[in-house]
């Protein structure tokens, strides 16, 4: 089967965004197709194969295809921007997989909007490789994510950096693009109307369930999805690095894989964003800003919460103010799951808060992957993580007092994350034209809970602080 598309937003939602082409590339060639998706899906790889680089590069669109850059705001960095949008994305439209689910299909890198702001519109080959190898990890990790489609080179070169590199474009999938920022869009320019009809759109695509109006049920659908995002986020040590209200998915997707990267070594105030010098999304910060963000979207939602202003609001600040406390129980949750710990006990949350307090600078990835050979005793690999055992060898005993699964860990503790120093080198590989480095990395961390040695280390000495840009 091919895309079977069904462009409900392009129908539905007008002024929320312009009908634009894409860019034609200069000389489209496929670099990575996502097969494993693809069969997902039910979509033909084969003939996907075949027309990948028209398709994904922006070079032909496939029938039933309307292209759309879709329109939104955003506080990014804290700071409102009214108008923000796809200022180099695409929206190509929706189509119906094998079992009826509908998904978005965008390209990203695929040339200038009115919304680029100045920007050129493209992207460049290694941060497009980026988001298909993160996004990949991301899903076999578990976690809800946005997916790359393809990767195509657009036979052109780009300057970023102060460099030319190779021109590129995102193939991307995702349950919905519909954003925080879609809303705030909508009610800064005071049209209720529109954020209503988006309200009901997002509803009916989401939260089929929710009754016809129910837009509290929405605003708190919307809380429990980011919440248990985030929670699982912070689990396998990921910082997003740009977590701004344009960049928060309605559907709890992990979206728009920027400047993103996964921590080794434990420290709350991780950073690795140029672009961040105050770490407002540092690794620590992340559950601080997934409930500013939602009092973002509760302020462009407020008019649909009541009839009276202050009943509205009063039904907002109710819910803003459980945020925490959900969060919390979707962290325990995860942190029962990484510990091997079955059902609740009330020592559970000052458990995980003093290991935490215990494993700081050792190695995330690697400390919960090896702690399931210490519920047994054996310290010979968990201890060399740390510089000082001294507070983790008092948790220990604590922790095996409340009867930790090792099985059950490790099917929840990676072996393998995408490592920084691994993603780099597979990225510089394949803008020389080599990508084996690129398909074993990718390989590997699609299977993250096998040992696979050559890429469970932390980076090497030498390899210095690690800093992420956002590709734009």
């Amino acid at each position: 089967m091919t895309f079977r598309f069904d462009n409900s937003w392009a129908r539905t939602l007008p002024g929320s965004f312009l009908a634009l082409q894409p860019d034609v590339p200069a000389a489209p060639r496929l670099v990575a197709l996502n097969t494993v998706l693809a069969a997902e899906l039910g979509l033909d790889p084969a003939v996907l194969e075949a027309e990948a680089a028209a398709w994904f590069s922006g070079a032909e669109l496939p029938a039933g295809a309307e292209s759309i850059a879709l329109a939104y705001a955003g506080h990014q960095f804290g700071g409102f921007s009214p108008v923000l949008g796809d200022g180099r994305a695409h929206l190509l439209g929706e189509f119906l997989d094998a079992g009826g689910r509908r998904w978005d299909l965008q390209l990203k890198g695929s040339g200038r909007t009115p919304f680029s702001r100045g920007g050129d519109g493209k992207a460049v080959l290694g941060p497009m490789l980026r988001e298909y190898l993160v996004s990949e990890a991301m899903a076999a990790l578990g976690l809800a994510t946005t997916r790359a489609l393809a990767v195509t080179a657009t036979g052109e070169t780009v300057l970023r950096d102060g460099r030319r590199q190779p021109g590129a474009v995102l193939a991307r999938v995702a349950a919905s693009h519909i954003r925080v920022g879609s809303f705030q869009f909508h009610a800064a320019r005071g049209e209720q109307d529109r954020v209503r009809a988006l309200a009901d759109y997002a509803m009916a695509r989401h939260d089929p369930a929710l009754a016809a109006g129910d837009y509290l049920g929405f605003f708190d659908a919307v809380i429990g999805r980011q919440a248990r995002l985030i929670a699982q986020w912070m689990g396998v040590g990921f910082i997003h690095g740009v977590m701004n209200t344009d960049n928060m998915a309605i559907s709890g997707e992990t979206i728009d894989y920027g400047p993103c990267a996964f921590m080794e070594g434990y420290a709350p105030g991780t950073v690795f964003s140029s672009i961040d010098h105050q770490g407002r999304y540092a690794y620590a910060n992340q559950p601080l800003i997934l409930a500013w963000n939602l009092a973002r979207l509760a302020e462009a939602l407020l008019p649909l919460f009541a009839a009276e202003e202050a009943a509205a609001v009063a039904a907002a600040n109710l819910r803003l103010a459980g945020i925490a406390g959900i969060y919390r129980a979707e962290w325990l949750a995860v942190m029962r799951r990484k510990l091997g710990l079955s059902g609740e006990e009330d020592g559970d949350g000052a458990l995980a808060d003093d290991l935490l307090a215990a494993m700081a600078g050792a190695d995330w990835t690697l400390t919960f992957h090896r702690l399931s050979e210490a519920s047994s005793g054996d310290l010979s690999r968990l201890q060399p993580l740390f510089a000082d055992f001294t507070a983790m060898a008092a948790w220990l005993p604590r922790w095996r007092a409340r009867g930790p699964d090792p099985v059950a860990m490790r099917r929840e503790n990676p072996a393998v994350i995408p490592r920084n120093h691994r993603v780099e080198a597979a990225l510089e590989a394949a803008n020389s034209g080599d990508m084996a480095p690129f398909e074993a990395l990718l390989a590997a961390v699609r299977a993250p809970f096998v040992a696979a040695p050559d890429f469970m280390l932390p980076a090497p000495t030498g390899f210095g602080r690690y800093v992420t840009y956002c590709g734009t």
